[in-house]
């Protein structure tokens, strides 16, 4: 879609179509988790994509998957195998992928792990209160993206709890354990070294 078909929509401003158009270039470099959660493959949430991006590391290998390959997935069970392998079955889901593809979408995940190489690895974080820099999922993505995990819950084998405003009980958690507690401008700085 091009800036002159936008504004020549109703109510769509010169202002309002190069929003639109930076916001759809922008999508186009997400990570290939996101890709596949937004596919929409019955029974394949969030942590599944994930889990199968750090997995695949490309669509084109995650489409040629066997489903006995993907059972063998810790957290990918028999139910999510054959609705992933149902999915690219099917002609026209292929013909969407051939079209985000030709849009210029990314279709590969070098970066994605689910706890793989890099330099988090086997560093467990926890996300609380409300971050200023980051969405809760692209704390993750970028924890995951280095080799680190994130959790839902406290536990003696947590690293860090990334404490954002508003810190709830994880935190008061994290203190009687003794985890070390992150502020958000601590956390960037781990990122940034890696």
């Amino acid at each position: 879609m091009r800036y002159e078909d936008l504004v020549a929509l109703e109510r769509l401003g010169p202002r309002s179509a190069r929003n639109l158009l930076g916001a759809i270039e922008a999508s186009k470099s997400n990570s290939l988790a996101r890709l596949i959660f937004a596919l929409g493959i019955r029974h394949v949430g969030e942590r599944a994509a994930r889990i199968l991006a750090g997995r695949y590391k490309s669509m084109e290998a995650l489409m040629t998957a066997r489903e006995d390959d993907l059972v063998a997935i810790p957290e990918i069970g028999p139910k999510i195998a054959a609705a992933i392998v149902d999915f690219f079955a099917g002609k026209e889901n292929r013909q969407v992928l051939e079209k985000l593809v030709q849009a210029g979408v990314n279709t590969r995940d070098a970066g994605a792990g689910t706890g793989g190489g890099g330099p988090l690895s086997g560093k467990v974080f926890v996300l609380t209160g409300t971050l200023e820099s980051f969405s809760r999922q692209e704390a993750r993505e970028e924890v995951e993206k280095r080799g680190g995990k994130v959790s839902s819950s406290v536990s003696r084998n947590t690293d860090y709890v990334v404490a954002g405003e508003k810190p709830g009980s994880k935190y008061e958690k994290a203190v009687a354990l003794g985890v070390k507690a992150l502020t958000e401008e601590e956390f960037k700085g781990i990122l940034a070294k890696h």
